[in-house]
């Protein structure tokens, strides 16, 4: 099985620079990923914080 880019606190950092206003094409672009990516993220992530993903 592939191994993941980035780990969870990742993502949700990722996640919550979008909460604090950051606009999701930016932040695609900064991090190198497609828009589906990010909102596929959202949806699983979406709302978690670091400790709740590593549970």
């Amino acid at each position: 099985m592939k191994k993941a880019r980035r780990t969870e606190e990742q993502i949700i950092g990722i996640l919550q620079e979008h909460d604090a206003g950051a606009k999701c094409a930016d932040l695609c672009r900064k991090h190198g990923m497609s828009e589906g990516t990010f909102y596929a993220w959202k949806a699983k992530y979406g709302g978690m914080t670091v400790s709740e993903a590593k549970r």
